[in-house]
């Protein structure tokens, strides 16, 4: 066994756990300051009895609690301990403490009153991760807020704190939110002192609207019990804000143009996303931070480019919807259209270029044989005439003597014809010899 040597003060030496060539790993106990965060619960317990209800509910969240921390998260605060106060029998539950800010304090100045979307899908992913963490084990949070979301500046994650009213019974609950609760922050459920897995979604909503808006949807004025009635009222009843109106009204000046308008990019499924977690019935919500976790996954792989359109884009979209609308009101345009569809035959990109180059093959061909048809014809037109003249030559030169034509007989309609055949007997010489002028050097000899 290697020896044992101090290595500090305050970090006490435990032992070797191996040795190598490049030097020993020893485990060690760090004995100084540790800082960590206690909630302390304002109901006493005066008796640490299971037979006391209080008590005992006590006992049954915090055995919930430690349930969270049998499979850690990064996104979720450690439990450290729990127990009774020794002075005053308040329950307590004990925390590591994350050093770094909240959400509230990064919404005020010197900081921006909104987040970037980049930051923001960040705190949506990690802030849901948490509570389908704590949903999968059974545990509600019941106060979701701004303030019990931390940045740890060590890590780089939110974290999420504060689980004292999960470990308050329903009537502390109920008596927590009438007097101190963040009621900007809570479902309408939770004025009857309910605490459901929905209730951590619509507190959820919240977050994101202020994130993204850079104010909640229903502001608290002052602290009176009629302000926060008017709050949870508003909750129960109001319609959302415009939270890209909101958005677009608290950027910062120092912003310039370009960046504003990158920041307006909007992804539609976060919109959607908050307006799910916001609705005002816990079943139109989604179930629980399992299913919550599972959109916000699902709405940031599909949103490659999943911005929210210009106002260019969105202009063509409601005149398209508008359009689409006024043919759904004229049935027999529909009917053609569908029929017109149906006649319709879809033919691949790789179909339609061969079925082309056939096309122009077969009309080339065509142009081709046409052309070489009609040459063909004129070439035998020229030979029958050239044959035609050499025949008419021969007549010509075989038969010089005009006396041995042979002559019809006369008749008296034939008369005028034969005289007009015989009389030019004196002038056949001459016509022989221009004959004679034009035929070749080497005449034909008449056949015997």
């Amino acid at each position: 066994m290697s020896k044992v040597f101090t290595i500090v003060e305050g970090l006490e030496n435990l032992g070797a756990l191996r040795t190598g060539g490049q030097g020993s790993v020893y485990k060690g106990k760090r004995t100084g300051t540790i800082y960590t965060a206690v909630k302390l619960i304002p109901t006493p317990l005066h008796t640490e009895d299971l037979e006391d209800r209080n008590y005992r509910n006590f006992q049954n969240e915090v055995a919930k609690l430690k349930k969270v921390n049998e499979d850690p998260s990064p996104n979720v605060v450690k439990i450290l301990s729990s127990g009774i106060t020794e002075s005053g029998s308040f329950p307590f539950i004990e925390m590591e403490f994350i050093e770094g800010p909240d959400l509230g304090e990064l919404l005020t100045h010197p900081h921006d009153k909104i987040f970037i979307l980049k930051e923001l899908v960040k705190v949506a992913d990690q802030l849901a991760c948490a509570l389908a963490h704590c949903h999968k084990v059974g545990v509600k949070h019941g106060d979701i807020k701004s303030d019990n979301v931390k940045y740890n500046i060590h890590t780089g994650n939110y974290i999420l704190l504060d689980f004292g009213l999960a470990i308050m019974t329903e009537e502390q609950r109920r008596t927590s939110i009438r007097h101190a609760g963040a009621v900007e922050f809570m479902a309408p459920e939770q004025n009857e002192g309910k605490m459901l897995m929905q209730t951590d979604v619509y507190s959820y909503g919240v977050v994101l609207f202020e994130l993204l808006g850079g104010q909640v949807p229903y502001p608290l004025t002052g602290n009176s019990d009629t302000g926060r009635n008017m709050v949870m009222l508003c909750h129960m009843e109001d319609a959302l804000p415009d939270v890209l109106e909101l958005r677009r009204t608290n950027m910062p000046k120092t912003w310039n143009k370009e960046k504003k308008d990158q920041e307006m990019q909007v992804p539609a499924w976060l919109i959607n996303l908050i307006a799910k977690c916001l609705q005002k019935k816990p079943e139109d919500r989604y179930a629980n931070g399992i299913a919550l976790h599972e959109a916000v996954v699902a709405g940031s792989i599909s949103s490659v480019t999943g911005y929210s359109p210009g106002p260019e884009i969105a202009a063509l979209q409601t005149e398209n919807e508008r359009l689409q609308q006024a043919l759904a009101q004229q049935p027999q345009l529909s009917q053609i259209g569908e029929d017109i569809d149906k006649s319709k035959i879809l033919v691949s990109k790789t179909a339609f270029n061969g079925i082309m180059v056939l096309m122009i093959i077969f009309m080339l061909l065509s142009g081709y044989l046409a052309f070489f048809k009609d040459r063909s014809a004129k070439i035998h037109v020229g030979n029958t005439d050239s044959i035609q003249n050499s025949a008419d030559t021969t007549v010509v030169d075989s038969a010089p003597n005009p006396a041995t034509y042979y002559k019809p007989p006369v008749t008296r309609d034939t008369a005028q014809q034969d005289s007009v055949i015989v009389k030019p007997e004196t002038d056949t010489p001459a016509v022989t010899d221009s004959l004679e002028d034009l035929a070749p050097d080497t005449t034909v000899a008449p056949e015997p």
